[in-house]
C-alpha cells in the first residue's frame, strides 16, 4: 500500500469505528450521517468520499466484521482438534467477542439483525451454521457425538443458543461481567458438547 492508500484506509477505519459507536448509542435509525463524521472528528462530506449512504456503512459493518468471525471459525475447523473441543472454540469464539468489543455486538445483534439489509448478508449467515453443523458431523463420524441426532437442527440450536446469549447481554437481560462472560461458555459447553456427546 501506499502512504496515500494507507492513510485512505485508517480514515475509512475511524469513520467505520465511529458508525459503530453512534449506532450502539443511538440505534442506527436515531443516527444520521453528521452524528458519524462528528464522532469521526471529520467533515460531514467525507463520510460519502468512502459510502454512498448510512444503509451502506452499516452494511460494511456488518460485512467486514462477519468475515472476520467466518474466518476465525474456518480456522478451527480446519484445525486437526477433535470435533468436540472445535464446539467448544467456536462458542468461545462467539461470546467473546462481547468482551472484546460490546458496542460492535450491540449493532451486530440490534441493529443488523433486524434491518432489511441483512437479506442481502444471508450467505455469510448460513455459512457460519453450515461450519457449526459439518462440526457436528465431524463429532458423529468419530463416534464422539450421538449419531441419532440431526447435525443440521443440532447446529441451529447450539449457534441459535449462542446468538440468543449475546441477545440477552445486548439488551441487559442478562449480567454481561467478565466472570458472566466465562459462566456463559461454561454453560453453553455443557449443555451443547455435553449433550451431543455419546
Amino acid at each position: 500500500m501506499t502512504g496515500g492508500s494507507v492513510a485512505q484506509e485508517g480514515k475509512r477505519k475511524q469513520l467505520l469505528d465511529a458508525a459503530v459507536r453512534v449506532f450502539a448509542r443511538s440505534g442506527y435509525h436515531g443516527s444520521r450521517v453528521g452524528d458519524i463524521a462528528a464522532e469521526a472528528g471529520v467533515a460531514h462530506g467525507l463520510l460519502y468520499h468512502y459510502f454512498s449512504s448510512k444503509d451502506e456503512v452499516l452494511e460494511t459493518i456488518f460485512r467486514e466484521n462477519f468475515g472476520e468471525l467466518l474466518e476465525r471459525f474456518r480456522g478451527v475447523e480446519a484445525s486437526e482438534l477433535p470435533a468436540a473441543e472445535k464446539l467448544e472454540a467456536i462458542a468461545k469464539i462467539l461470546l467473546r467477542t462481547w468482551r472484546n468489543d460490546p458496542d460492535l455486538v450491540t449493532v451486530m445483534v440490534r441493529d443488523v439483525a433486524r434491518s432489511p439489509q441483512l437479506q442481502a448478508q444471508v450467505d455469510e449467515v448460513r455459512e457460519a451454521f453450515a461450519i457449526v453443523e459439518r462440526v457436528i458431523v465431524q463429532g458423529q463420524a468419530e463416534g464422539a457425538f450421538r449419531a441419532d441426532l440431526d447435525a443440521r437442527l443440532a447446529s441451529w440450536v447450539v449457534y441459535g443458543g449462542l446468538e440468543e446469549v449475546l441477545t440477552g447481554w445486548v439488551l441487559g437481560q442478562l449480567p454481561a461481567g467478565e466472570d458472566e462472560v466465562a459462566r456463559a461458555e461454561r454453560t453453553v459447553v455443557e449443555l451443547a458438547v455435553r449433550g451431543l456427546s455419546v
